[in-house]
């Protein structure tokens, strides 16, 4: 795991935070890989993509399959996790660290109709940092809903809404591997998938 800055400048508080970063437990179903780093939010970034799929299952193999393509993987859910430090600090951050994320997942077209389905997305957050007891404080956020029409040729496409949460909070860097489990989570949930922590509901995702 890298970061923006240049691996040998990095300082060393940084450099112990990305080590505990690697010893987070990976989540089934959870593709998580590095990705490019913002460089002008601080000093010193680094930034993670997580994405959830949904593999079809084809059945057995007979042989009018073999001449069959392969359904192709659903995308259930997308997101981000950006770690920012700033040696100095930031009264903005009220303090040194500051994690950024993102989630986007596909919902069943009625979901839109929910008034509640921004406060749930949060709540499921909020949730989720609490359930791994990730301490944290000055927490920011938005979520959003998309509904998306098709036309012309793309008309006999059925109406699709994604939610986004886009969120930010200070985190207490002594449990900083506790974040990006409870983050691996949340997406999870977005997801739809099984197990969720208690009382977290599923959120019903697009099926073709």
């Amino acid at each position: 795991m890298s970061a923006t800055g240049g691996v040998s400048q990095l300082p060393a508080e940084f450099v112990d935070v990305l080590t505990a970063l690697r010893a987070a437990v990976r989540r089934s179903a959870l593709r998580l890989e590095e990705i490019p780093a913002p460089s002008r939010l601080a000093p010193f970034a680094v930034a993670l993509g997580a994405d959830v799929m949904d593999h079809p299952s084809t059945g057995p193999i007979s042989p009018q399959r073999l001449f069959t393509p392969a359904p192709e993987p659903e995308e259930l859910a997308t997101g981000r996790f950006i770690l920012l430090y700033d040696p100095q600090g930031s009264s903005v951050w009220n303090g040194r660290f500051r994690i950024v994320t993102y989630i986007r997942a596909q919902l069943e077209s009625s979901m839109g109709e929910d008034a509640l389905l921004g406060s749930v997305a949060w709540t499921w957050l909020c949730e989720a940092l609490e359930n791994h007891g990730a301490r944290h404080h000055s927490t920011a956020g938005t979520a959003t809903r998309i509904h998306s029409e098709s036309f012309g040729t793309l008309a006999d496409r059925p109406d699709t809404v994604d939610v986004e949460l886009r969120a930010s909070w200070t985190p207490e860097v002594a449990g900083i591997r506790r974040h990006l489990e409870a983050w691996s989570d949340l997406v999870r949930v977005f997801a739809g998938l099984p197990p969720l922590p208690e009382g977290v509901a599923h959120l019903p995702h697009r099926r073709s």
